[in-house]
């Protein structure tokens, strides 16, 4: 426990105050915040969203089976750590493949503190149509390449772009629409929720960020896992781990 302290006294020292994710956000508003966790790993950093009082959905390629991982929360100010029990990824999931699912659940020793609560999921089933907005979340670094920037939870207003289908939605600056840097995700926020502006409720999970060509980089192309087409594996995988969801 000392060293996981240690572990995130090192990142908190270096995150320094920031009004962005990358591109000029906002801090994420408490409605937001009571959803979101952070997941260290030796030497990672990624961001989850709790469905259950044990449980947390992230990205696969956060928590590969064979690494150790902690979740970090916040009772106020301070953080807290929280262990992990174990983690389930999707079957189909390969950091090799980019259309792979990537999906993962994480089961806590543990509850989160009653000051975290359970995201809705989404009832949507349909690929959202382009120019659709949705809220994105996470603890990434401010400033690409700036791991000090990163520790603090920020939020973003984006828009659905390029023919969102069931597996991927890339979503962008509405305001650049990937034409240069702007709003988006970077380094830490994979992971991290994805939420219905209308009502709140979860729709996807951060996976990458990229250039429309293809080529890393954040504030241009944001991409995320929709969870309609996984609903039943979530749902599936959670009722194994012992903590079942409700419909």
């Amino acid at each position: 426990m000392l060293r996981a302290l240690s572990t995130i006294a090192a990142w908190f020292a270096l995150a320094l105050p920031a009004g962005a994710m990358v591109g000029g956000a906002q801090m994420a508003e408490q409605s937001i915040a009571r959803h979101v966790v952070l997941i260290l790993g030796a030497h990672s950093l990624c961001t989850g969203v709790a469905i259950a009082s044990d449980l947390v959905l992230t990205a696969a390629h956060c928590v590969l089976e064979n690494g150790k991982y902690r979740l970090v929360v916040f009772e106020g100010r301070r953080p807290a750590v929280k262990e992990v029990a174990r983690v389930v990824p999707h079957p189909q999931f390969s950091p090799r493949d980019d259309a792979a699912p990537d999906l993962a659940v994480v089961k806590l020793v543990a509850a989160l503190p009653s000051n975290l609560a359970p995201a809705a999921f989404s009832e949507r089933r349909a690929p959202p149509s382009v120019g659709e907005r949705f809220l994105v979340a996470g603890f990434g670094v401010a400033t690409p390449g700036e791991r000090r920037t990163a520790g603090k939870l920020r939020a973003a207003t984006l828009v659905v772009t390029d023919r969102p289908n069931s597996q991927q939605i890339s979503l962008t600056d509405p305001k650049k629409l990937g034409e240069s840097a702007g709003l988006g995700v970077c380094n830490g926020d994979s992971g991290g929720p994805v939420f219905d502006e209308r009502d709140g409720t979860l729709v996807a999970i951060i996976s990458w960020s990229g250039r429309t060509g293809g080529e890393p980089a954040c504030g241009f192309v944001s991409g995320v896992i929709p969870l309609a087409r996984y609903r039943y594996w979530i749902f599936d995988t959670a009722a194994k781990l012992g903590s079942p969801l409700e419909p």
